[in-house]
């Protein structure tokens, strides 16, 4: 069967069509491999059977381009599982609000297509997990219906390591690490990744691989929360962090630059380290780095509110109450519209409960979506784009630093800006303070 993947004449289920499913299907359709995409929001297959995208980073020509050569379809329909040879879980891992991890999507998911899995498929998880998920989660719901795997099926893990609006590591060149427990469900995971993207990356296990994304992750996060830390310290002796990393990032090796900002956002980095936490409690191991980093991550949008209180305070003599604030930038990254786990949506709970007044400018996102986190936040919409109007609030603060920003025009008509990712730099303006 690992020829049927190499050969790419197999066809590939895609379940989720999100951040990381869309990509993935539009990035195997390139190589001329068929695939069927699932979901359960009939808009969003209705949108891709029209051959458009509803990402601003994916442009329709390439869901066109793929519905019109008959490479794609989606649907809703799950029993079409039976129909493709290999199956890719797409469908999110969140956290519950007690920080402990939410596999429902995960469960759902398998259960929904448990009944129609057929002999000789091959699944593979891709939603990011704590070690043992494919085994201890996912295996046994799938054995319920009377298959095993390793010999009616073949089970295994790749984690994603979708970059949205990344322009130079596309889904195509980004190598795809894959792991299974049998030595068949690994050689086919290999082949199915090798005819989609330029290099695979196999190792031992399914525990192995979801440790893998965790690893990459938590990496992130500490080195972030580890510059956060020091953008306060250096804060306090009058330092400016962000000068402090250009410099230190001149050195050739033994360093890696990382950047401070108003606090995490994405589905990743603010999720994942808490599901190995989580997980090392089974094994009574306290995983204080991780910890002591979400700590230090998840006060950050607080430290800026209290940066924006002082600096009102000595610029106009005002407190929060009452102030009227603007934020920049509702998604959570540069240049993209993906608002998940975005630091601007609890600054502006912050700033709120605070007695501040806040509006948002997004030239990405226009309206902000349901989301679990902040419903209530569902349906604002940004403002549009005024020099004058901006000169009417009390305090903007800088969250998202989107390239399309006309930062120098923010510096010569706002009465105060909060800096949190140095977007400001290089414009002489004393109304400019970094947090």
């Amino acid at each position: 069967m690992d020829k049927l993947f190499l050969d790419k004449k197999a066809i590939i289920g895609i379940v989720g069509l999100g951040y990381v499913g869309l990509p993935l299907a539009i990035a195997a359709c390139q190589q001329k491999i068929s695939v069927i995409g699932f979901d359960i929001d009939p808009e969003k297959i209705a949108t891709l059977n029209s051959g458009k995208s509803y990402f601003k980073h994916i442009p329709n020509e390439k869901i066109g381009s793929a519905v019109s050569a008959g490479l794609f379809r989606a649907t809703t329909d799950f029993a079409e599982i039976a129909k493709v040879d290999g199956i890719i879980i797409c469908v999110p891992t969140p956290l519950t609000v007690n920080r402990e991890p939410d596999l429902s999507y995960v469960e759902k998911t398998v259960e929904t297509i448990a009944p129609y899995i057929r002999r000789g498929q091959l699944l593979v998880l891709e939603s990011t997990s704590w070690p043992g998920t494919t085994e201890e989660v996912v295996k046994p719901i799938l054995e319920r219906h009377g298959l095993k795997s390793g010999e009616d099926f073949y089970l295994a893990f790749s984690p994603e390591r979708e970059d949205p609006g990344n322009r130079t590591f596309s889904t195509h060149i980004i190598p795809k690490v894959v792991g299974a427990n049998d030595p068949v469900a690994l050689k086919l995971a290999t082949a199915m990744y090798q005819s989609i993207v330029e290099a695979t990356v196999p190792v031992s296990s399914t525990k192995t691989a979801e440790a893998v994304k965790l690893t990459e992750n938590i990496f992130r996060a500490v080195n972030i929360a580890l510059v956060n830390e020091l953008k306060i310290i250096f804060e306090k002796m009058g330092i400016d962090i962000w000068e402090v990393i250009k410099a230190a990032k001149t050195k050739p090796f033994g360093y890696m630059p990382f950047y401070p900002g108003p606090g995490l956002g994405g589905h990743c980095i603010p999720i994942d380290p808490f599901y190995l936490s989580w997980k090392a409690r089974e094994f009574e191991v306290s995983a204080r780095f991780i910890e002591l980093a979400g700590e230090i991550n998840i006060g950050m949008p607080y430290y800026v509110v209290d940066r924006l209180a002082l600096a009102l305070d000595q610029h106009s003599g005002r407190g929060l109450l009452g102030a009227n604030i603007l934020i920049i930038g509702a998604s959570y990254k540069k240049n993209i519209e993906d608002t998940r786990g975005s630091p601007a949506f609890k600054l502006i709970e912050i700033l709120e409960k605070r007695g501040a007044a806040t509006d948002f400018y997004d030239p990405y996102v226009e309206q902000i979506q349901p989301n679990r986190e902040y419903p209530h936040l569902t349906g604002r919409t940004t403002i549009k784009w005024d020099l004058g109007v901006i000169r009417a609030y009390d305090a903007v603060i800088i969250v998202t630093d989107h390239d399309a920003v006309d930062y120098r025009g923010l510096c010569e008509n706002a009465k105060l800006i909060i800096d949190t990712r140095d977007a400001c730099a290089g414009i002489a303006a004393d109304n400019v303070v970094k947090a």
